[in-house]
């Protein structure tokens, strides 16, 4: 028999907070003391494009945009950061571990500020396309999340500012789609030392 391939398109998910940016890199970090070849992204962002939409979905009032008009502009990043970064480097034989991906999308504007799932798997299959080989949802307590998250005091925090039940039913989500996507999904019990959440992550390829 032949082993499966190794996934080469890593995607981390969770709620604001939750610690899946560190985890992703410390498993860039991992896989390249492995010998692979990782670029490491982040949604929305990873191409100059998408930088800029960036900074117009995550900062100003929470009111700022309606859940339509994000499910536009976070495409419209992903397309141009699929096509610039995301495709040429799968392309290429290279890992892409990305901190978001459409799951983002799925919960943050299909789910939980309207009825719009159907419009996101409509818009994605359209313009995207690709999925990843393998997802991380790192869950952890809203409560301890949201601290952690306005405690960056990045000026990116649009969404943390939509308060603590927003991520409750984020989170919500986020499991609910981990356990409809066995195949592809595996949920990380992110209340825990950074280390140890990185060694089972890095246990799950």
């Amino acid at each position: 028999m032949t082993a499966s391939p190794p996934p080469r398109f890593i995607t981390f998910e969770g709620i604001d907070g939750s610690g899946k940016s560190t985890q992703a890199r410390l498993l860039a970090a991992h896989l390249r003391g492995c010998g692979m070849d990782v670029i490491l992204t982040r949604e929305p962002g990873g191409s100059p494009g998408a930088e800029e939409i960036r900074s117009l979905v995550l900062t100003g009032d929470p009111d700022r945009w309606s859940a339509e008009t994000e499910l536009l502009l976070f495409t419209a990043a992903r397309r141009d950061h699929v096509e610039k970064t995301i495709r040429p480097a799968l392309d290429e034989g290279r890992c892409v571990i990305c901190d978001r991906f459409a799951d983002s999308t799925r919960l943050y504007q299909g789910a939980t500020r309207g009825d719009l799932a159907e419009t996101v798997d409509r818009l994605h299959d359209l313009m995207i396309g690709l999925e990843p080989d393998l997802t991380f949802v790192i869950d952890m307590d809203p409560a301890t999340a949201l601290d952690r998250g306005l405690a960056r005091k990045s000026g990116e925090d649009r969404f943390e500012d939509m308060g603590l039940a927003f991520q409750a039913t984020l989170r919500d989500g986020f499991r609910a789609l981990a356990a409809a996507h066995p195949d592809r999904c595996r949920l990380i019990d992110g209340d825990r030392p950074a280390a140890t959440v990185a060694a089972d992550v890095a246990s799950h390829l």
